[in-house]
């Protein structure tokens, strides 16, 4: 049997090469603890220069453009911030008497990945220039939303202890800045041969850039993980339920909308994957009895990669258009 069949050569070995960055990372920050203060305090700088990297691939000039495709926007739009908010609700209610737990998995479970989940989506012959145009979308709603319903779930206390300081730092160092840098590169390619040598480098150093992400989150957190499986157990089964549910609700609200076959697997592949290498800065800053949410934050990460692997397997067998739209023909 083929592995990834839906993935081009290139495609299959960048997969091979993110599981390496992450298996190396696990046995290095279990083997060496001298690491793991340098290794977390990479997490950002690693962050900014992916974003960068990701932001750069985007039209970001033309991006009005991006919104043509009504449809996907608004499927993606509900899966994202319609149905995820209601399946974390229900799914929570299984640990609402531990907060750290709980803002764990609402910070990384209530916002949608914006990086890794094109090569994913890529990977099973998902429409990933359709993600990469909906990205700016994702990332201003989940930036305004999110907090919106932590408040809404976890109550009014959710607020008080998330350090206004770091969360704008995260998001002006993380996002913003990234975003903007790589807007002026953008325009400056116009004019300026420099600038299009610092876009073509972006390309070649997004696979590096994301080993490193994902080694330094790994490595850096791996030993909180294994150490608290017990405390953790809760939260990683229902982050294996969430994947295994969103990927259901995904694909039907996609065949709802009468998608083609290749953005419907993109909508199923952006309804299971979290930002998860976003947020972490942001469970890293909570309070020390709330030290746990980075751990769980992190076996978000390790749970969904695996997902990952299975659904590049099972979307391109079962996720196609003509299913959807002879299934659901006389419900819309």
């Amino acid at each position: 049997m083929r592995i990834w069949p839906g993935a081009s050569w290139m495609q299959r070995h960048q997969i091979v090469l993110y599981l390496i960055a992450i298996v190396f990372g696990a046995v290095l920050g279990l083997q060496v603890s001298s690491v793991r203060p340098s290794l977390e305090a990479s997490i950002n700088p690693f962050l900014g220069l992916l974003l960068y990297a990701t932001f750069l691939s985007l039209p970001l000039t033309k991006l009005l453009e991006s919104f043509r495709d009504l449809r996907f926007m608004v499927a993606l739009g509900l899966v994202n911030f319609v149905l995820v908010p209601v399946v974390v609700f229900i799914l929570t209610r299984f640990i609402a008497d531990d907060q750290a737990l709980l803002y764990g998995v609402l910070l990384v479970l209530l916002a949608p990945c914006i990086d890794y989940v094109i090569v994913f989506a890529g990977l099973a012959g998902g429409d990933s220039t359709r993600l990469l145009a909906a990205t700016p979308l994702l990332l201003l709603l989940q930036v305004l939303l999110v907090p919106a319903y932590m408040f809404l779930i976890a109550g009014p206390e959710t607020l008080a202890l998330i350090d206004p300081e770091t969360f704008l730092r995260a998001l002006l160092g993380l996002i913003v800045v990234p975003f903007i840098a790589a807007f002026l590169t953008q325009v400056l390619m116009k004019r300026f041969t420099f600038a299009v040598r610092i876009s073509s480098w972006a390309d070649y150093l997004m696979v590096p850039l994301m080993m490193g992400t994902l080694l330094t989150v790994v490595g850096s957190q791996f030993y909180a993980v294994a150490s608290q499986f017990q405390n953790l157990a809760t939260a990683i089964a229902l982050f294996v339920v969430f994947v295994a549910v969103m990927a259901a609700i995904s694909t039907a609200v996609g065949k709802l909308f009468h998608l083609e076959t290749a953005p419907l697997r993109a909508v199923t592949f952006s309804g299971v994957t979290r930002n998860s290498l976003v947020v972490l800065p942001l469970a890293l800053a909570l309070p020390p009895e709330l030290s746990l949410a980075s751990a769980v934050v992190v076996s978000q990460t390790l749970v969904e990669l695996v997902g990952m692997l299975v659904l590049i397997q099972l979307v391109p067998r079962f996720v196609t258009a003509k299913s959807g739209i002879n299934d659901h023909k006389g419900l819309i």
